[in-house]
This record gives structure tokens, C-alpha cells and sequence, in this order.
């Protein structure tokens, strides 16, 4: 067609007859059903996994930006009531980063109490799990399973090795300050753009867009608080039985309940296993099964029958899709992916799929609240309109600067 029409010699419009005119061009739809759903399916697929494996490499950055944009979320809502009070926009930002500062010292402060107390108590339950360690080998091999000797496990801790591994650590230590740096200065940064955004209207939003990201940023700030409101519950309960039943250094342990209680599904099991262990080494089994069972009690009062009815209306998906986006997120970004799983998977629906009216099907999968609604597109926009309206000078309507900045 190309070669056609380019030494084709070209008629003039007015002596073409009518009966040999081109036909008009078909609609757009028609143009894109062209390519078979089998084809668009693959080719999103495609597009997706390009994404992605570009998001993987780019991990040491996107996550501390991740991090930074969800402690900004949370802190958020202190702007509002300083600006209803006549503080200066510049002055309420600068309340917004204190507070996602305090945040994050907060998390860091745990995170070095834990990894201090725990280094220091781990040499002195070393033989204790050796002793066990070769009891388990002993019973490994009486089932007829091969199994390595305990003097090769143990030859793995010899000087030259744990000295391997503290260089290792202080590499860790190193890369994780890079990354609170880039945490704090992303922090400062959104803080500031959020500010910005917040008294500017933009031209591309809409009230189903408006709506769409208001219930986004309430379902985050409302799963992380809530989330974190129950953690410390479970951390403090856990942390005074171990203390009474005699378990070591149970602020450790108390720690990583709290911070496992952001991994959905399976942050119980990640908490319980290391206290079971030291259970186990210090009273034998009987002990290990007392922690086992108050572990046990505690998580599944607070966070299987309390904690889902504050915040299975923030969230809205299925167990399923809970667990895949914990393993997804944490192959793409990391570790860190575990933590941000909810929220990274909220956003691909609020963006993808939350827009589409006809993606209502793939939207009820994903637990949208509004895809059972017959007409959810209006209902988001008259609650984004009558929101808006009655804000007045609330924080999402468009003000003047009062600060000049």
C-alpha cells in the first residue's frame, strides 16, 4: 500500500469520481478491535513484565521513595488543622516533615535496639544451639534422610567466616544509611510537593479522579494506623509472657511482632519462629509450646477477629491477592516489598482499574467497594463534588498563597 501510494501518481480531489472515493475511516473502536484479545492480553502482559523488571533494577531507589510517599501519607493530615488555623503553608509543611521525621527516627530507633540487644545475647546460646542443632541432625538422619555432619554447620562459624560476616553487616549498615538518607531527603521533598498540589487545582482532574485518589490516601493512612495501633497491642502482651515465662531479651521479640504485624498473612509466622526457637533452647519443648500457644491466642483474638473489622473496608482484598502481592512486591523491590505490598497493590488498582467503568469484573476481584454499584463512576463523583463543596477551605480546595512561596 505504502509503494502504491508513493509512485502512484496523484489525481486531484475534485476529478475523483464518488464511486471509486476512499471509504471513510472506521471508527476508533473498530480500529483497536483489529487486534484479537488474545494479542492485547499478551501484549499487556508484555508491557507489565517490561515495567516491572525495569522497577527491579531500579529497587534501591523506588523503595526509599515508596517508604518516604507512605510516611507522608500518614503525616499528612496534620497540615489541615494548622492551615484552618492560619499557619503559614511553609510552617505547616514543615509540621508535616517533623512529623514523618519523627516517624522514621521512630521505626530506626526499634530497628538498632533489636539488632544491638540481639547481637550481644546471641554468642551466649551458642552452644546451647549447637547441642540441639546436633540432636535435629541425629533425628534428620534416623529417618534415613542424609544430612550434613554438625562439624561441617559448625566449621561455617569459624573466625575467618564470622569476620566475613561482620564485613558483610557493616556493608549492610552502610547501604542502609544510604537509604535513610534518600528516605529523609524524599520525605522533605514530597512533604513540599504535596503542600504545592494541594493549593493548585490541576486541569487533568476530574471528581471520579479526585475520589479515587481521596479514598486511596484515607484506605493507606487508615491501614498503616490501624495496623500499627494493634501491632504495638500484640507487642507489648507478647513482650511482657516471654519476659514472665523467662524467654531472652524479649524487647527483641516484641520488635519484630510489631514490625511482622505490617506483613499480611504471614508476618504471625515470621514473628513467632525465632521466639520459639530460644523458647526451645531455653525449656525444651514444653517451653517452645507455652510461646507457641500464647502467640497463638494473642494474634488470633487481636489480629483474625478485632483487627479485620477496622480495616477490611481500607483495604478490600482477598486473601489470595493479599499473599500474592506480599511475595510479588517482594521479589520486585525487596525485603521492603513485604511492608509496602498493600499499599503498592492499592495503587495499581486506583490507577489501572478503578478509572475503567468496564473493568468492573476485574475490579470485584480486586475488592473495589464500588464495583458491586451500579453507577460507581457517579457515585465517586457526586461524593467528590459534594465533598468539595462543603470543604470550602479545607485542605483539597485551591487557595491563595499566603506565604508568597
Amino acid at each position: 500500500v505504502f509503494s502504491r501510494a508513493l509512485f502512484r501518481s496523484p489525481v486531484p480531489a475534485a476529478v475523483v469520481p464518488a464511486s471509486v472515493a476512499a471509504p471513510p475511516a472506521p471508527p476508533a473502536a473498530d480500529r483497536g478491535a483489529a487486534l484479537p484479545y488474545g494479542g492485547r492480553v499478551l501484549l499487556t502482559l508484555a508491557g507489565a513484565i517490561v515495567v516491572f523488571v525495569g522497577i527491579w533494577f531500579a529497587r534501591g531507589i523506588l523503595a526509599p521513595a515508596a517508604i518516604a510517599a507512605v510516611v507522608v501519607i500518614i503525616a499528612a493530615p496534620v497540615r489541615g488543622p494548622l492551615e484552618r488555623r492560619g499557619w503559614p503553608r511553609w510552617l505547616a509543611t514543615t509540621a508535616v516533615i517533623t512529623v514523618s521525621w519523627l516517624i522514621l527516627a521512630f521505626l530506626a530507633a526499634l530497628l538498632l535496639i533489636a539488632v544491638s540487644q540481639f547481637a550481644s545475647m546471641l554468642p551466649s546460646y551458642f552452644p546451647q544451639f549447637t547441642a540441639a542443632l546436633g540432636d535435629l541432625l541425629v533425628w534428620i538422619e534416623s529417618l534415613g534422610i542424609a544430612a550434613p555432619s554438625l562439624n561441617e554447620i559448625v566449621g561455617y562459624l569459624d573466625p575467618a567466616t564470622i569476620a566475613t560476616f561482620a564485613s558483610d553487616i557493616v556493608g549492610g549498615v552502610a547501604g542502609l544509611a544510604a537509604a535513610a538518607f534518600f528516605i529523609f531527603a524524599y520525605a522533605i521533598f514530597m512533604a513540599a510537593d504535596a503542600s504545592r498540589f494541594a493549593h493548585r487545582s490541576s486541569p487533568f482532574e476530574t471528581p471520579r479522579a479526585a475520589a479515587i485518589g481521596r479514598r486511596y490516601f484515607t484506605g493507606v493512612r487508615r491501614y498503616y494506623v490501624v495496623n500499627a495501633t494493634f501491632g504495638a497491642i500484640v507487642a507489648v502482651l507478647d513482650g511482657i509472657v516471654l519476659a514472665i515465662v523467662g524467654i531472652p531479651v524479649p524487647v527483641v521479640w516484641a520488635i519484630l511482632a510489631f514490625v511482622t504485624n505490617f506483613i499480611p498473612n504471614i508476618g504471625f509466622v515470621i514473628g513467632l519462629i525465632p521466639p520459639v526457637v530460644f523458647a526451645f533452647l531455653v525449656g525444651g519443648w514444653p517451653l517452645a509450646l507455652v510461646v507457641t500457644a500464647v502467640y497463638c491466642v494473642i494474634n488470633v483474638v487481636l489480629q483474625v477477629l478485632v483487627q479485620p473489622k477496622f480495616v477490611s473496608d481500607a483495604v478490600g482484598l482477598g486473601l489470595t491477592l493479599t499473599f500474592f502481592s506480599v511475595v510479588f512486591w517482594t521479589l520486585v523491590i525487596g525485603p521492603v516489598g513485604s511492608i509496602l505490598s498493600i499499599p503498592l497493590t492499592l495503587l495499581l488498582r486506583a490507577v489501572l482499574l478503578e478509572p475503567d467503568p468496564q473493568a468492573r469484573a476485574m475490579r470485584r476481584l480486586w475488592g473495589d467497594p464500588e464495583a458491586d454499584e451500579p453507577h460507581s463512576g457517579s457515585v465517586s463523583a457526586r461524593a467528590a463534588v459534594e465533598s468539595a463543596s462543603s470543604a470550602g477551605s479545607a485542605d483539597d480546595a485551591p487557595r491563595p498563597d499566603r506565604d508568597g512561596g
